[in-house]
């Protein structure tokens, strides 16, 4: 079941950082689950919902199923980084949470310009609205833990608040308090039609 803290981090984010004014396209979830062989949290199907694909204060990047582009498509990135971690893993330790039987990672945002990407990790036995976010730095071994989900992690990001060794450069901007988020389609210059 989703948390009220999930639905209050959605609010919240909301307020700090306005979606785009026309709403984005809708999703079938359905289809989307049935393509991942998974289903989504809750808390990330609301995310989707309110803003699309794009990007958070020019750092991080969030993958919806069906974009127009490949970088932010669910679907690409998730079978991207399947076999990325596959090949990784042949050579380098899995972090902690994944030595579970059946643990398995699926991507939901990446970082701007790092190769760093977020994860769900999909524990056994858990609902998806019970997933947590992993951070993964991408060019290098380390992962990053959070026992949170989507939404709250992201806004812990955005407001400076996320226990992480990364994104600190948010809050050593201008104007920290001013957030915005920019669609996939105006970042790469292209318009829905």
């Amino acid at each position: 079941m989703i948390t009220p803290d999930a639905l209050d981090a959605l609010d919240a984010l909301v307020r700090l950082c306005p979606p785009p004014a026309d709403p984005p396209p809708a999703v079938d979830w359905v289809q989307a689950e049935r393509t991942l062989g998974v289903a989504l949290p809750t808390d990330y199907k609301r995310l989707v919902e309110t803003y699309g694909d794009g990007l958070f204060d020019d750092t991080l990047w969030l993958l919806v199923p069906h974009s127009a582009h490949n970088d932010c498509d669910l679907y690409a990135q998730t079978r991207e980084r399947d076999e990325i971690l596959a090949n990784l893993w042949e050579f380098e330790a899995k972090p902690v949470g994944l030595l579970e039987t059946g643990a398995r990672v699926l991507p939901w945002a990446f970082e701007e310009g790092t190769g760093a990407f977020l994860y769900w990790l999909a524990r056994p036995g858990q609902q998806p609205d019970e997933w947590t976010v992993l951070y993964n730095e991408g060019r290098g071994p380390l992962w990053e833990a959070h026992d949170t989900g989507c939404s709250d992690f992201l806004l812990a990001v955005l407001t400076g608040t996320a226990e992480t060794e990364y994104f600190g450069h948010l809050s050593e901007v201008p104007k920290p308090t001013e957030h915005w988020f920019e669609t996939a389609d105006h970042a790469f210059g292209t318009s829905r039609h």
